[in-house]
């Protein structure tokens, strides 16, 4: 009797055991399934685009992938803007265009893309209007030859909060980890930047996105070092220049820059670096003067004839028009 008892619970083993492998293959085919299908390689001439939606909660955009073999520019824009204006019924997401809002069309000019909607695109409320501009923006300039885009509102062009049209919008003006849009905000600034032979500095009024956590001041330096978007300015930084660090006291502006800032290569004059950054931070009411230092240190000459141990203020007569 005993014998038999346990035979019977090897056997009930050994079949507890034949289910749990089983089930460890199933497993394994699903998984290995999913991994096939998203490594499906493109088909010839077939290009992937990532959509942008956004979520439920009106608080962040998501990515979605969308293959096409169009290439004509118009074809795919309107392709693409097709996609936005209708979800995928298997993603958690929404348009990220109100239901009311009504899209009426596009026309390109060299590298911008301006795009038409009805009077119902300005009664988004911030939040949603922020998040659509961004999802625009990302999935319009993935067009090739298109850089910029320019909405406009009943034939009007859209404003900012000073009532001025907003512009040429790029991606680059949104930050790739917009999980959040409550904490980001929206400021508006005036960088300077050079003319054709680097001799004077040319106001530039630009509408940025930036995170609440990185201060107004570290995005001006951040926004010069990107360079210019106007037509007929120069930049006036190396692209390649890191920033260490950037604080205010008593309003002075500290800004401490890698050794990249003393390789400055472009052919501008001298002074046209300096007072680039100076009168840029000088627009803000709590920026009077700014030290630059080079590693923490500002025992430095820049260029040569320039020492950087000074605070340095505004100064109008590099700035042209005036």
């Amino acid at each position: 009797m005993e014998r038999s008892q346990n035979k019977r619970k090897i056997h009930k083993m050994d079949f507890c055991v034949r289910i749990g492998l089983l089930l460890v293959l199933l497993a394994a085919c699903v998984l290995l399934a999913g991994c096939r299908k998203q490594e499906t390689p493109l088909q010839e001439g077939e290009t992937e685009y990532q959509i942008y939606y956004m979520n439920q909660s009106v608080t962040k955009l998501i990515p979605h992938s969308y293959r096409t073999k169009t290439t004509d520019t118009e074809g795919l824009v309107g392709e693409l803007m097709e996609s936005m204006l209708h979800v995928p019924a298997d993603l958690e997401a929404q348009a990220v265009l109100s239901d009311k809002v009504v899209y009426q069309g596009c026309r390109r000019d060299d590298n911008v893309l301006y795009l038409f909607f009805d009077n119902n695109y300005t009664s988004m409320n911030a939040c949603q209007e922020i998040l659509c501009r961004a999802a625009l923006a990302r999935t319009l300039t993935q067009v090739p030859g298109i850089e910029y885009i320019s909405i406009y509102s009943g034939d009007q062009p859209l404003l900012d909060k000073n009532g001025m049209p907003s512009g040429p919008i790029s991606a680059a003006d949104f930050v790739d980890s917009i999980t959040d849009v409550n904490a980001y905000e929206r400021t508006e600034l005036t960088l300077y930047f050079t003319n054709a032979d680097g001799t004077m500095l040319f106001p530039e009024k630009r509408s940025v996105m930036h995170n609440v956590n990185t201060s107004v001041e570290r995005v001006i330096i951040e926004e010069l070092i990107s360079g210019p978007k106007q037509p007929g300015l120069m930049p006036t930084l190396n692209s390649d220049i890191k920033i260490l660090n950037v604080s205010v006291n008593e309003n002075v502006c500290y800004v401490n820059f890698d050794a990249a800032f003393l390789n400055n290569s472009l052919e501008v004059k001298d002074y046209i670096p300096i007072y680039s950054i100076v009168n840029s931070l000088s627009e803000l009411s709590n920026v009077n003067r700014v030290q630059i230092t080079v590693s923490g240190s500002q025992e430095v000459t820049f260029r040569e004839n320039i020492s950087l141990n000074t605070l340095f203020e505004r100064n109008l007569d590099y700035i042209g028009g005036n």
